[in-house]
């Protein structure tokens, strides 16, 4: 692994943000989680993984132009980096490897 280390959660984050292309904001991000996935989240916690993952160069933020819907105000909208396209592709990679390794019999299962 070249260091692209990926939480669980920064991984769902950095995946949604690349579904919602090019309209990733907080609450879009926070809303496909629950729809996709079915796993509830707060909007702080959404803020909080999207300003990491920024922080390590996975993602990019612009402001989007004023809406009148939101009374004028902006969104940060998120993209994925060059480096966040390594960093999710490297994480699929190995886990694809790993999932590969498993003997079959190790995935078979009576059902009582």
């Amino acid at each position: 692994m070249k260091g692209y280390y990926l939480g669980e959660l920064e991984e769902l984050v950095l995946l949604t943000v690349g579904v919602l292309f090019p309209e990733a904001y907080g609450i879009s991000v926070m809303d496909e989680i629950e729809k996709q996935v079915g796993r509830s989240l707060n909007i702080s916690a959404v803020h909080s993984v999207l300003t990491r993952l920024e922080d390590k160069g996975f993602l990019k933020s612009k402001m989007s132009d004023p809406t009148e819907e939101r009374g004028g105000r902006r969104k940060r909208i998120f993209l994925i980096t060059a480096s966040g396209k390594r960093a999710i592709e490297e994480v699929n990679e190995i886990r694809n490897q790993l999932y590969n390794q498993i003997p079959k019999v190790a995935l078979q299962f009576k059902l009582a």
